[in-house]
């Protein structure tokens, strides 16, 4: 029955290619959900057609009772590429599996042509189509959804790179100014572009600015620690600036040690201690 099973959705869906795939175009272009804004007619149809293509192909090659085989490698291909594309265009993922689970109703309706008068054959095709589409629709979502998760990520990774530049105030002088929250992954950004910037400039000496970080604990300050450290090994001094009253209190009374690192108040006063150490000054203006 297996065999036979596949032999017969494998022939209906080679038989009527075309027949299913203008039914199915009718289909979502008359859909009261259709992304028109996001996809034209023709990508649709391009997507269609060689989804139909595959979709009898594979079953042919290798049934419809094993998708992981090799004969559906590349209907899994096409999917997750669709799935991934669906996600950077702004599609939900219901109307991403909607685009396999809409196949259906072309499917069935052949089939119902084709064995209408055998009810136990149609309601058999009929179960192993719907189990073949809803295992294909299901795989979009769950490549969609990984795909997501790795654009934020990613977006993640860039704002917090975006959210530590590093900029030099002078010669042989760079500033860190640190906004927000400093977790351990954030550290490493920080880390490493700081490093980065003291190969590119030559820099003898980093400037942190904490004025943006709202509160300093045990934590934050044992990772401000070890960027001060990455950066002495790298040959550059760090002035950790921006030490408000209440940091300081917190770092007492935590009794974190950093009296091995220059602490100012302001960014200005670190970096007047900056241009001493390399020999320079910025005199006062003089009122008149």
């Amino acid at each position: 029955m297996k065999a036979e099973t596949r032999s017969r959705i494998a022939d209906v869906l080679r038989r009527h290619q075309a027949e299913l795939l203008e039914m199915w175009m009718a289909a979502q272009e008359g859909a009261a959900g259709r992304r028109s804004d996001l996809q034209t007619d023709k990508e649709l149809r391009d997507q269609s057609r060689r989804f139909v293509e595959l979709l009898a192909v594979a079953a042919e090659r290798d049934g419809i009772d094993d998708l992981a085989g090799p004969a559906w490698a590349e209907m899994r291909e096409m999917l997750g590429d669709l799935s991934r594309s669906h996600a950077r265009q702004g599609f939900s993922p219901s109307e991403t599996a909607t685009f396999v689970f809409s196949f259906k109703q072309p499917l069935f309706t052949v089939l119902r042509q084709e064995l209408g008068r055998d009810a136990e054959a149609l309601a058999l095709e009929l179960w192993s189509a719907t189990r073949l589409l809803d295992h294909l629709g299901l795989y979009t979502t769950e490549v969609y959804q990984k795909g997501r998760q790795e654009t934020i990520a990613r977006q993640q990774q860039e704002m917090l790179e975006l959210s530590t530049p590093v900029v030099q105030l002078w010669e042989h002088i760079l500033a860190l100014p640190l906004i927000g929250t400093l977790d351990s992954a954030r550290t490493q950004v920080v880390m490493e572009s700081l490093l980065q910037r003291i190969v590119e400039t030559g820099a003898s000496i980093a400037i942190i600015d904490i004025t943006g970080v709202p509160t300093v604990d045990t934590l934050v300050a044992q990772h401000l620690l070890k960027t001060v450290a990455a950066a002495r090994l790298m040959g550059a001094d760090c002035i950790i600036s921006g030490i408000r009253p209440q940091i300081a209190q917190t770092i007492v009374h935590l009794g974190v040690e950093l009296s091995s690192v220059v602490t100012k108040a302001t960014l200005a006063d670190a970096f007047a201690v900056a241009l001493q150490r390399i020999g320079l000054s910025v005199p006062r203006p003089t009122r008149r």
